[in-house]
This record gives structure tokens, sequence and C-alpha cells, in this order.
């Protein structure tokens, strides 16, 4: 198999591209400087997980933007920190400075002569990711651009 034998190649932008998870740790770092205890990384991972996955399910249409400061929210209350709304609201907007992978950019500028490239991720946030990674050669197909074909085909 070639690479040249492919039209498109699609990929997530998180963890892919984007390293999340130093992201995170790092947007983190008010609040983890007020907890009592020592945590580790994986800790705080893994506990964002938890509450990341159990918004998810309640709210499943709600934007990962809108989602972060109500994760920032649970775990402030889980650590037994007092946090205002504007510092949840901050940890939401912190994504758009989470930083990409060192191989991002070179990957992606030998990938895009070959195939088209598409990262499923919100549009600007991928504009952003783009920029960090040193691509304008991709397309982004959300999952939101997604329902609204679907929707629009099952009306035809």
């Amino acid at each position: 198999m070639k690479l040249t034998d492919f039209k498109a190649l699609t990929f997530d932008c998180y963890g892919t591209l984007v390293d999340w998870e130093s992201g995170m740790i790092e947007a983190l770092k008010p609040l983890i400087s007020e907890v009592s205890r020592a945590l580790t990384r994986n800790q705080i991972l893994e506990t964002h997980a938890r509450h990341e996955s159990s918004q998810q399910v309640q709210t499943p249409a709600k934007l990962y933007r809108e989602l972060l400061p109500i994760v920032y929210r649970r775990l402030a209350e889980e650590w037994g920190v007092s946090v205002g709304w504007d510092d949840c609201v901050a940890y939401g907007r912190s994504v758009k400075t989470w930083p990409a992978f060192a191989d991002s950019a070179p990957a992606l500028q030998y990938l895009s002569p070959a195939a088209r490239l598409m990262s499923a991720c919100f549009r600007r946030r991928w504009v952003s990711s783009a920029m960090s990674v040193g691509s304008s050669s991709c397309a982004t197909r959300s999952a939101r651009d997604a329902l609204r074909t679907k929707r629009r085909r099952s009306l035809e």
C-alpha cells in the first residue's frame, strides 16, 4: 500500500496533533497549586477524564470549550479548592493554547502533497492547531458538521 493510493486521510486532532494532556496539566496548574495534597500527573488526568466522561454523558451536544469549565469546577470541588466561575471559563478557553506535538508540523507537511488531510475537531480549534503545527492544507470536519450533513440527508 502506498500513501498515494489515498485521496484523503482523516485523523483526530487531540492526542494526534495536539498534546492535550500537557495542555491540560499546564492550564490546571493554578488549581493544582491550591490542592492540599500532592497529585501525580496520572491522578490529575484520570480524575479529569472521569469528570469529563460523566459530563459528556449528561450533555452530549455541549461544545468541548463549554464542557471544560464544568469539569474544572468538579475537579475543584473534589480537591477541596474554592474557585470562581471566571477561573472555570478560563480553563475552557485554554484549549486554544494547548501545544502541538513536535512532530505534527513535519508529519502534516510530509502527508499534505499526497492526500487531502482532514482532522476531526472544532473548526476554531483547528485554525489554532493548524497555525501551531504550521499547516494550512488541512480541512476540518467537526462532529457538528457531520450531524448537519446527516440531518440534511435524512430530510431528502
